[in-house]
């Protein structure tokens, strides 16, 4: 990746990252939780957020800016590696894998070059961290507590503006719910214009938040020599925004404010008070900070610093991504350019909106579902509900929602071959291992020799949906890889067909094989091939005998199958809900699995 240096570099620090001798700018990221461009500077009419105007008066707003993953976990995941989760191995929403050997995680980059860095106070991982990452990482970590005259990176996250506090109750509304935008996807009732007034409200008091740091920069002197940045984690907490990779839920407006001493550092494009429309993303900010510490980012690094020392063209595309989401597996990958967003569900027979006990807590999921159940709505609304395409494309321009599918559109065939092959040659460049199961995350060398370009191949005829690919899965479920032949039996779930190979696989050495296998021949095969595949997934299920990541993918089978995994109520009710193995964060969805399928199977 070729970088374009701006200043004269002397000296070097640790790693052969180069400084400057001039006095470093400290780095202030201000954060928050589940908020897309949902400001008035963004743009947005009904919010009320006079402190991160005026912020935004004295800085340039990336309005194209994306999070890569549409919720927490991974999205930081992608800034603090400053790598594609799915080529870690931490795209999962709450996992835990070991940082690639060698690499970093940015803070201490930024360390080695003299920072003093400081988290406060969230972090959510799914990379070990390897070694101190962090000079103070806690809800008393502050720029104040540094060495004096060192330079400073400082990190407040602040959490009001969270999915959960959307549902916080009892609450005095301060937006009139009466004037709230209602996407075209939800349901225009009064439990969903309450859900978004009080979103707004809390955006607001997260305003005064923001302020109040600000105001200490300012105060301890600071404010002249501090490069500020603000952003949320990712689209709103609202469903169908947070978890899904479309806009909606990746979008966020990252305001970047550069002292005029430092305007150097700026971006070219950088004016105060101006909105760009050039395409940044997560994975560019440790690289960004990296080149504004007067250092050259590391190679492994995926990112393109936008502003520093380094800096790089900007990106012609941005790349999004959803893997499992709490309990509930899925795969999905997006990316657009500065009008149109593509997308691409390797799942195609999972509904959107699968069941996720932590999302059906917010009352808008709550009425959305019962809504549809009752048949009391009408397209756009029911498509959340409803199995997916295998491929969308949707023109941001004129359809700020997506909710019209363009993907078979004879006008737009060039736009989705281009955004296509885009998608494609991504995957392969990064060397996307989201494609193996979960559970091979963790049992696999990932540098190993993986046949990156066969599993992707298998997954895209798996999800393809077409009848001229099924000898290609046949030939696909005899591959000597089991991430392949786990592809090849997910393409006969999609079609919901068993072939008499099958029943092989049901004794494969892989259990995420046997799951994927069984789940086929249990939801569509004979009864007898059902009563077989229920034994096999029973077995896979307890926590006591198999990792957590078969008992989710053996429990989501099991719960796809409804009525025929009657026979299996009793063995449910006696797995255990927890083991000492999972990993603390991972430590709700088994039970979640559970709680669902009994109540499936007693209703």
């Amino acid at each position: 990746m070729q970088r374009r240096t701006f200043l004269a570099t002397a000296g070097s620090v640790a790693l052969g990252l180069a400084q400057t001798t001039a006095k470093k700018p400290n780095i202030l990221w201000i954060t928050c939780e589940d908020i897309g461009p949902h400001l008035a500077a963004c743009g947005d009419k009904y919010s009320v957020t006079p402190n991160l105007d005026e912020l935004a008066t004295r800085s340039t707003i990336f309005m194209n800016a994306w999070s890569n993953a549409p919720v927490c976990a991974p999205a930081r995941t992608t800034i603090i590696s400053g790598m594609y989760p799915p080529a870690t191995g931490g795209e999962h929403m709450r996992s835990m894998v070991p940082m690639p050997a060698g690499k970093l995680m940015y803070p201490q980059y930024l360390r080695q070059a003299g920072y003093y860095c400081t988290n406060n106070a969230k972090e959510d991982y799914n990379l070990e961290k390897p070694g101190k990452v962090w000079d103070e990482s806690s809800n008393k970590a502050h720029w104040r507590n540094r060495p004096a005259g060192q330079p400073f990176f400082a990190v407040f996250n602040l959490l009001i503006t969270h999915e959960s506090q959307i549902r916080t109750r009892p609450h005095v509304l301060k937006h009139d719910p009466a004037e709230a935008r209602i996407p075209a996807y939800h349901p225009d009732t009064p439990e969903v214009r309450k859900d978004w007034a009080q979103y707004y409200d809390n955006i607001t008091t997260m305003d005064g938040q923001a302020a109040k740091l600000l105001a200490d920069l300012k105060a301890d002197g600071l404010d002249q020599d501090t490069i500020v940045f603000f952003y949320g984690d990712h689209g709103s907490g609202m469903p169908r925004s947070k978890r899904w990779p479309y806009n909606s839920g990746l979008n966020v407006c990252i305001l970047l404010h550069v002292p005029e001493k430092y305007k150097s550092l700026a971006p070219p494009e950088y004016k105060a008070g101006a909105h760009s429309d050039r395409l940044v993303s997560f994975v560019d900010l440790a690289s960004t900070v990296i080149s504004i510490a007067g250092a050259n980012p590391p190679a492994h690094m995926h990112g393109q610093a936008f502003a520093g020392q380094y800096q790089t063209p900007a990106r012609d595309y941005i790349h999004g991504f959803r893997g499992r989401m709490d309990e509930r597996y899925d795969l999905v990958r997006s990316v657009r350019d500065k009008r149109y967003i593509y997308i691409r569900n390797y799942m195609p027979h999972k509904i959107y909106g699968q069941y996720i006990a932590y999302m059906f807590e917010t009352p808008t999921t709550a009425v959305w579902r019962k809504l549809y159940d009752e048949g009391k709505l009408k397209p756009p609304q029911t498509y959340f509900w409803e199995k997916k395409q295998p491929e969308e494309l949707y023109d941001l321009q004129t359809d700020r929602d997506e909710v019209n599918n363009l993907a078979k559109s004879p006008q737009h065939k060039a736009i989705l071959e281009r955004l296509r092959k885009a998608q494609r040659d991504h995957m392969a460049k990064i060397r996307d291992v989201g494609f193996l199961p979960e559970e091979e995350l963790h049992t696999r060398k990932l540098d190993g020799p993986i046949p990156v370009a066969e599993i992707h191949a298998m997954a895209e005829a798996a999800s393809s949906l077409t009848a001229a690919a099924v000898p290609e899965l046949k030939k696909g479920l005899v591959h000597a890889d089991s991430a392949v032949r786990y592809w090849a039996a997910m393409g006969f779930v999609m079609r919901q067909s068993t072939p008499p190979e099958l029943n092989k696989l049901l004794a494969d050495p892989s259990p995420s094989v046997r799951a994927v296998a069984a789940e086929a021949l249990g939801c569509f095969g004979t009864d007898a091939e059902a009563a077989k595949a229920l034994d096999v997934l029973v077995k896979l299920g307890p926590l006591d005998k198999n990792s957590v990541y078969v008992s989710m993918l053996a429990l989501n089978a099991i719960s796809n199958m409804d009525k025929r995994a009657k026979p299996a109520l009793a063995a449910v009710k006696a797995m255990p809900r927890q083991h000492d193995s999972v990993y603390k964060t991972l430590n709700a969805y088994v039970p979640n699995l559970l709680n669902e399928i009994i109540r499936k199977l007693e209703a």
